[in-house]
């Protein structure tokens, strides 16, 4: 069938099998690793390789854990009985182990995650865990950055969110142009924080001290 501008173009239908592929089994995954040992030139069968693959395996669990957890949901209790408090409240330099999404290697770094309440607050230690969900994940800075201060954006409805990372990337200091000691420092603002440049100064010397 032929319009005036051209040929109809069909549109391309996906099953949701076909979005969403079936997880492999662990045995699968084990067999892979095997692969990529033979494929370095090693052999997986000698005694130092043997367990290799079933660690690699656990370790991979760990390193991917945050897409078994809900980011939003860590933060849905709250404490309203704050005697009015309403300053800032700033978590300095969480660490973070996170692997980039183009080599799968590791990112380390810290965050600074900071909000103004409105007339409730969330236990700190749930910030720390919203890193973390965020950060074991295939990722790239900038997005983690924005995930992070969206989503307590979103849930904890404050007058203001600031979220910096700052982060060694050994997909580039390890490998590739090999820039040892290089870090990347990314930001996402929200609120207070992007219209008030006292309030974002006062975050940014707290990063900067720390």
């Amino acid at each position: 069938m032929k319009t005036p501008d051209g040929p109809v173009k069909k549109r391309r239908t996906t099953s949701k099998s076909a979005e969403k592929p079936k997880k492999p089994s662990r045995n699968e995954v084990e067999d892979a690793v095997r692969t990529l040992i033979r494929w370095v030139g090693e052999d997986p069968a000698r005694d130092g390789l043997h367990e290799t693959p079933a660690r690699v395996t656990r370790a991979f669990e760990e390193y991917f854990s945050g897409y078994k957890e809900d980011p939003a949901a860590l933060l849905e209790k709250t404490f309203e009985e704050i005697e009015g408090y309403d300053e800032m409240i700033v978590l300095r330099g969480i660490r973070f182990e996170s692997h980039c999404e183009h080599h799968m290697a590791p990112i380390i770094g810290r965050a600074w995650v900071a909000y103004l309440p409105r007339g409730r607050v969330v236990g700190i230690s749930k910030l720390a865990r919203v890193v973390n969900a965020f950060a074991k994940r295939m990722q790239i800075q900038e997005k983690m950055t924005a995930q992070i201060a969206n989503t307590i954006n979103d849930v904890l409805d404050p007058y203001g969110v600031a979220v910096v990372l700052k982060a060694e990337h050994h997909c580039m200091t390890t490998r590739g142009v090999m820039k040892p000691g290089t870090d990347l420092v990314t930001s996402r603002m929200h609120g207070v924080f992007r219209d008030n440049a006292l309030t974002r100064q006062e975050f940014l010397s707290m990063v900067n001290d720390h």
